[in-house]
């Protein structure tokens, strides 16, 4: 066909009719029962009888509901054309446009072509007509899955070398369910800790934490990242994800303005201060929003395999702000609460029209090799998925958002192995595993569907037994992961299915960022019984120990000459108010009163000189702040 008008040039059915060709004239001439025609301004006159009066609401009736269906999408959808990728992902096929003659050139159009014109339009006149008894499309729905699968059947090959064939046999992988909800705002308070005990060493120019400091911030994530290390089978083939969570802490907090690079550790920034004091609630909503803006990492590079990313591919990408607010306003449209299949979340974004595309020039990306495995037209739509994951897996569920489902990622998926050059992938992304997720009540927060957070209430399981001797057993074998991970937070191991309270362990478990109250809780819905005097007493006394020393922030130590000196100073009416005794010889001054001091003591008569050896004089008349 002849294209000759843009969309929303198609005034009228005539228009339309008088841009087509004869032939295709005749083709839809012989829809309707007038004889067959040869001259063009017949054919037109005769299409456009057929159409005026009833004619159109007859056409409407003649057509099955699919056909519907896409009548009704291009009425309410104008001016946009017919989307066929849309369509395709809401209703779950196409309709049918024509059929083949008997000749292979031979093309017999449906009625659906008497009323979808140029480019998959409407014309405006038959548009009006159609809104009079078209009823309004339904909007794309989400499909939720009431229970998760215990495992999935994933599929391993081998070649025989004996028998000259490959093998093929299937093994049911267990599916792993990360709540993170809680655990999100426990490990923020982890991370910031590490942050302010100086162990978190970046890169100046990446701003990636080193391989030291991953290690460090996964022994300090709960139960460690998703999928732990294992020796790799052979040489060849490594099957480990790597890190996760333990890789994106430290991105996130840079990109939220919570801590900043300091030569090449990061320290806490003002904010980060306030954070460790703020609900984590509140810090995590912030710091998804400055993720959604930040230019600090782009997803798609985590996709190690796919190369080109930063050459000439590199001018094609799309804003990774675009993208993310794709999906974030999707994610805003899942119900709360409800298990999602992430291929269901995949074909409602592209049912909705809010899916995205990573790169307008995707041959510049390849896999292996730039000449023969570049990912072409085949591979774009496989780059959008492990885009996809790569956000709400290692950023929106590390954060808190969202729960996830899980298998390990080697062999999770098939969907890249025609492409070229990936023969030899065990995974295409480390996220490949992400089968499930649902919505949290803090990601709705975040997302701002809440306007307000409200820490949810620990649901009623009754598997485990407190015991008066401090115990707590596992009674059956229903106990779950977190569930396990829990219990090693607050307690000590003695076997498999037993654990012993211990004012230690639960001292580390609330430094780490849990609550007496969120244990008790605890073990109030899992033991679904009252908890025994004698670890009432434990946890109350432990809770105590927990407010008699406060951290009153950074501080100067000050050398006096002599103890005369000192008890001038700390005794003087300018300066008592500002620093306190520390000995016979010293004073503490807090750092928000350090200049305050300086300027008192100039009053008394004395000058705080520069501590420490010669080089560190040499260096700054003002030390450092010490901590004390």
């Amino acid at each position: 066909m002849n294209y000759r008008f843009n969309v929303d040039e198609i005034p009228t059915l005539e228009s339309a009719l008088e841009s087509m060709t004869a032939d295709e004239l005749k083709r839809l001439t012989a829809k309707t029962a007038e004889k067959s025609r040869s001259r063009k301004g017949d054919m037109v006159a005769v299409i456009m009888h057929h159409m005026a009066g009833e004619g159109l609401r007859a056409v409407w009736d003649s057509l099955d509901e699919l056909q519907r269906a896409a009548v009704a999408e291009g009425v309410y959808s104008h001016p946009t054309p017919f989307n066929a990728g849309l369509f395709r992902a809401k209703y779950g096929g196409d309709p049918i446009w024509g059929s083949k003659g008997r000749a292979s050139y031979d093309y017999i159009p449906s009625n659906l072509c008497l009323i979808f014109y140029r480019n998959g339009s409407i014309p405006a006149d038959l548009r009006e007509r159609l809104l009079t008894f078209v009823p309004a499309p339904p909007r794309a729905a989400i499909a939720t899955v009431d229970q998760l699968p215990a495992a999935f059947d994933r599929t391993f090959e081998r070649w025989n070398k004996k028998e000259s064939t490959r093998e093929e046999w299937t093994e049911a992988i267990p599916v792993i369910v990360f709540e993170t909800e809680r655990t999100a705002q426990r490990e923020l308070h982890s991370v910031l800790r590490l942050v302010d005990m100086g162990k978190v060493v970046v890169s100046d120019k990446t701003l990636r934490a080193s391989t030291s400091t991953v290690a460090a911030i996964n022994a300090a994530l709960e139960g460690g990242d998703y999928y732990p290390h294992v020796a790799a089978k052979d040489k060849w083939t490594d099957e480990n994800a790597g890190p996760i969570r333990a890789f994106a802490w430290p991105l996130i907090i840079q990109a939220g303005g919570i801590a900043e690079l300091a030569g090449t550790r990061l320290q806490l920034t003002k904010a980060g201060r306030k954070a460790l004091s703020d609900p984590p609630a509140q810090t995590l909503r912030t710091l998804w929003k400055k993720w959604m803006k930040t230019t600090i990492l782009d997803e798609l590079a985590r996709i190690d395999c796919v190369k080109g990313q930063t050459g000439k591919a590199k001018r094609s990408l799309t804003a990774v702000s675009s993208r993310r607010e794709a999906i974030a306003h999707s994610l805003s449209e899942c119900p709360l609460g409800e298990w999602i299949a992430i291929d269901e979340f995949i074909r409602y974004m592209r049912a909705s029209g809010k899916f995205f595309d990573v790169s307008h020039g995707e041959f510049g990306l390849y896999v292996s090799d730039a000449q023969y495995g570049t990912l072409g037209y085949a591979g774009l739509g496989c780059l959008n998925q492990r885009y996809l994951f790569a956000l709400l897996l290692e950023y929106a569920a590390t954060l808190g958002m969202i729960d996830v489902a899980l298998i390990p990622p080697a062999g999770a998926r098939k969907d890249y192995h025609m492409l070229w050059g990936s023969d030899d992938l065990p995974f295409f992304s480390r996220y490949d595993g992400l089968f499930y997720f649902r919505l949290t009540p803090l990601g709705a927060y975040c997302l701002g569907m809440e306007s307000d957070y409200r820490t949810q209430a620990v649901e009623a399981k009754p598997v485990l037994r407190v015991l008066p001797n401090l115990e707590i057993a596992a009674t059956g074998s229903e106990l779950e992961h977190s569930d396990r991970l829990a219990l090693n937070a607050y307690a000590i191991p003695i076997s498999d299915f037993v654990w012993r309270l211990e004012a230690g362990a639960l001292l580390a478990a609330i430094e780490a960022g849990r609550q007496v109250e969120e244990i008790r809780e605890f073990l109030l819905a899992r033991s679904g019984e009252p908890i025994p005097e004698t670890v009432v007493r434990l946890l109350n006394d432990v809770a105590a120990r927990t407010t008699k020393l406060h951290d009153r922030g950074l501080a100067r130590l000050i050398e006096c000459a002599d103890p005369a000196l000192a008890a001038l100073i700390a005794n003087d009416t300018r300066t008592r108010k500002l620093c306190m005794r520390a000995g016979e010889k010293h004073l503490v001054v807090a750092a928000s009163s350090e200049s305050a001091f300086r300027r008192a003591l100039r009053d008394v008569g004395y000058l705080l000189a520069a501590g420490g050896n010669p080089s560190e004089k040499r260096k700054s008349a003002n030390p450092p702040l010490a901590e004390v």
